[in-house]
């Protein structure tokens, strides 16, 4: 079935009936139902045995003059229903449609702090209002409700989201909320270091617990009352650098730096001389090796770090600590020059871990550990080798092992010249003794 009438085309396919209706022309005027244009006193009734549920759907973005499918889907009814009750009801789906395709205000940003309580009032609705809530599109409970408005409580990560309030019954959308949970920020904690001395220095920070929403970060660098520039560092977010503008100043250098966040604000600043943060990044390149024929010695080479600028301007001095993987107390060396050790002290065949630091000769403090390099002392291929004494012992046993076994005797009373008449014969046993340890040695050598 399909009506001539424009603008409106009627479509019924099995339980299903269809209402297409330009958009642009929604605002129209009609004397019936405010929102329809011309047209919809001429549509008939429907069939006998159906009945309407108004639905929506959009195909085309709802842009002015799209077109856009205003169902209507059909169930058993005893009686007819005239088509101007389906305008009526196609009247209900626009407006109902243009309500949530209409464009909406942006929702209400609010941040709340982790464990609290808060009170998300539904716009300027009245507090006894018929309203539902939801959450990122799902509905919440009635129960967490007071009037029109929502009460959540002891508010954990999981409650950040978008929230939205409907009319109950015309799906309206009255306010939505934006809902951020988080934390204030503590006090940062702040360093600077000069690895790349007499060129500047950076400062870095961080803060000591997480605060789940964003915050903003401002950093101040003073060298007596001047203002210092600095830099933002391209790949890490919470590093600047400063150049040196005097080497070898008495002045002293303030670094303050301030957080907030939408909940809360905290600072703090480090006071210091230019030689007390030189510190260089570790030895590169560790590599230890067994020195050939000497079970005791291994050879210990690194490189310079390639972040320090002029080593021979600013020669430094290096520190080497090694020891066996059997045991825990490290073993020491400090070198005013030169990037090669040799170690004396090994233990032979012992696998070593081996690490080295840098330090500036005069000012500073010393870097971190270098990355740790293992090796094992120089070890004598095994010999396979028979000794005099060896072969003699080999010999010996040999020969007791070829020694006819013990044997047992009978012995005649007479002979043992004990009384008389007649008697028993009685066993005597020969001492094995020696063939059993002649035997155990044979067993020895063949095992060897």
């Amino acid at each position: 079935m399909e009506s001539s009438q424009a603008p409106f085309r009627m479509e019924a396919s099995g339980p299903q009936l269809h209402l297409e209706w330009q958009v642009a022309r929604i605002s129209a005027a009609l004397p019936i139902f405010p929102g329809l244009g011309p047209g919809q006193h001429s549509l008939d009734s429907i069939l006998p045995g159906q009945q309407l549920r108004v639905y929506s759907s959009s195909d085309g973005g709802g842009a002015a003059g799209s077109k856009d499918t205003l169902g209507l889907s059909s169930s058993v009814m005893a009686a007819p229903v005239p088509w101007a009750c389906c305008a009526v009801l196609a009247a209900a789906a626009a407006v109902v449609y243009t309500q949530r395709h209409s464009p909406q205000e942006a929702p209400h940003v609010q941040y709340e702090r982790l464990g609290s309580d808060v009170t998300l009032p539904c716009g300027t609705a009245n507090w006894d209002a018929a309203v539902t809530w939801r959450v990122n599109g799902t509905d919440l409970a009635p129960d967490l409700l007071n009037g029109s408005q929502l009460v959540l409580r002891g508010l954990e990560l999981g409650h950040s989201g978008l929230y939205a309030c409907f009319h109950r019954d015309s799906w309206h959308l009255r306010h939505q909320v934006l809902l951020h949970v988080g934390l204030p920020p503590r006090e940062p904690v702040l360093s600077c270091r000069s690895n790349t001395y007499p060129k500047g220095f950076y400062c870095s920070w961080h803060l000591p617990t997480p605060t789940y929403i964003p915050n903003t970060f401002n950093v101040t660098v003073l060298h007596g009352s001047k203002i210092m520039v600095c830099e933002k560092d391209p790949a890490l977010k919470n590093r600047c650098h400063i150049r040196y503008m005097h080497l070898f100043s008495t002045i002293k250098y303030k670094v303050s730096i301030s957080v907030s966040n939408a909940l809360g604000h905290n600072a703090t600043a480090i006071t210091f001389d230019e030689f007390t943060i030189v510190k260089p990044d570790p030895p590169e390149n560790v590599v230890a090796r067994p020195v050939p024929s000497n079970p005791r010695r291994l050879e210990v080479t690194w490189q310079i770090p390639s972040t320090w600028p002029d080593p021979e301007s600013f020669p430094l001095k290096f520190f080497l600590r090694y020891r066996p993987l059997i045991l825990d107390q490290w073993q020491h060396v400090e070198l005013s020059d030169g990037t090669a050790h040799t170690i004396t002290d090994a233990y032979a065949g012992k696998e070593y871990i081996i690490q080295v630091a840098a330090k500036d000769n005069e000012i500073g403090t010393w870097s971190d550990w270098s990355v740790a390099a293992h090796a094992t002392p120089w070890t004598e291929e095994p010999r396979h080798l028979t000794t005099e004494a060896q072969a003699a012992e080999t010999t010996t046993s040999t020969t007791s092992s070829l020694a006819p076994p013990p044997t047992t005797k009978i012995c005649d009373p007479g002979e043992l010249g004990s009384g008389g008449g007649p008697s028993a014969p009685f066993l005597v046993s020969v001492p094995v003794t020696l063939a059993l340890a002649a035997a155990a040695t044979t067993a020895s050598s063949l095992m060897i």
